[in-house]
């Protein structure tokens, strides 16, 4: 067996996101198998989920001594710079989702490029992405995502009347907020009783319909708070678009076997090429959304299937499997460093 690897993760905040959240199971994921995770942030300190690793807190990500690492792990484009500056060719990129395609980062967008540019090898949790980030470098390894294992067990099956849960900041506009909420109202005017479960790591904006269609409004869950949750849902409605790098809660919802209907997109599409495991609606489009979630509501053998497939396909996101992945790549990439020194 190989001396255990020496990583450093690169961390711009401690926030409560789905990014951060695979940042911390990748980690605890590696130091279960027996190597070395220091975390290092700018942020405050973790309060929302337990991390086994060690953690530093910076000012200055360039003041970190990599000497002694084998590797260094940029985990957003903030922070894939400073992992070149102190760690070259031992610097790794973890890609969630190309930020040059967010409206939000627009303005940004020639430095996001400037940056996915750097000469390091880039670690993707989705198919979908691997050929987005080989436009910048050629080296691009699908390592896949990681849903902590507390979500795997079963929910209870059938409430009455059923939850559909839509999880997201309306904020950020790939997460095709809006859209959900208009499928819900689609399927209401079909004459489809069911609550809608919204939960968010913010608050609703101004101008979200909250009071007229929502039930039940959760913001900032802990990890604890978020299993339990959708443990308590029926139906997961996932309206992304295609800028969404992986969508996590519905990987979640699938894990726990609860049933899915999403948008047509590629990281979604990206979870088994059957494309078997859920209901599927065009981007954007509300009707065909909300006609899937009265298809799923009206026919329980169709939600029975989709439970035991969905489960299947999200057994590959299991913390296991995606540490074997990385770790596979970084053995492998030390040797090859080590070679090429000699």
């Amino acid at each position: 067996m190989p001396d255990p690897l020496r990583i450093a993760y690169l961390m711009e905040d401690t926030d409560l996101s789905g990014g951060v959240r695979i940042q911390l199971a990748q980690a605890d994921a590696l130091i279960a198998r027996g190597h070395d995770i220091t975390i290092y942030t700018r942020g405050l300190p973790l309060t929302w989920r337990s991390s086994a690793a060690q953690w530093a807190y910076v000012d200055d990500f360039t003041t970190v001594d990599a000497s002694e690492l084998d590797f260094v792990i940029g985990t957003f484009w903030t922070t894939v710079g400073a992992a070149w500056t102190i760690a070259g060719e031992r610097a790794l990129h973890l890609c969630q989702g190309y930020e040059g395609a967010f409206s939000a980062y627009e303005s940004m967008r020639p430095q996001i490029e400037e940056t996915y540019r750097l000469p390091m090898p880039k670690l993707v949790v989705t198919p979908s992405l691997v050929p987005v980030c080989r436009t910048f470098v050629a080296e691009v390894v699908y390592i896949g995502q990681i849903v902590d294992d507390a979500f795997y067990r079963p929910s209870s099956l059938d409430r009455e009347p059923p939850r559909v849960l839509l999880a997201g900041a309306s904020q950020i506009d790939f997460k095709g907020i809006e859209i959900g909420y208009a499928a819900v109202a689609h399927a209401r005017w079909q004459g489809a009783p069911f609550e809608l479960v919204r939960v968010s790591p913010w608050a609703p904006s101004s101008d979200e319909p909250v009071t007229e269609l929502a039930a039940e409004f959760h913001v900032a869950l802990n990890a604890n708070e978020m299993t339990k949750l959708v443990h308590s849902c029926d139906i997961f409605l996932g309206p992304s678009r295609r800028d969404e790098g992986f969508g996590l809660p519905a990987a979640e919802a699938m894990a726990a076997a609860i049933p899915t209907v999403l948008t047509r997109i590629p990281s979604f599409l990206s979870f088994d090429p059957a494309h078997d495991y859920a209901l599927f609606a065009d981007e954007d489009d509300a009707e065909g959304l909300g006609d899937a979630l009265l298809d799923l509501m009206a026919d329980e053998d169709l939600r029975v299937r989709l439970r035991v497939r969905g489960r299947a396909v999200a057994e590959q996101f299991r913390a296991v499997n995606a540490a074997r992945r990385i770790e596979t790549y970084l053995y492998e990439r030390r040797e090859r460093l080590a070679r090429a020194k000699t």
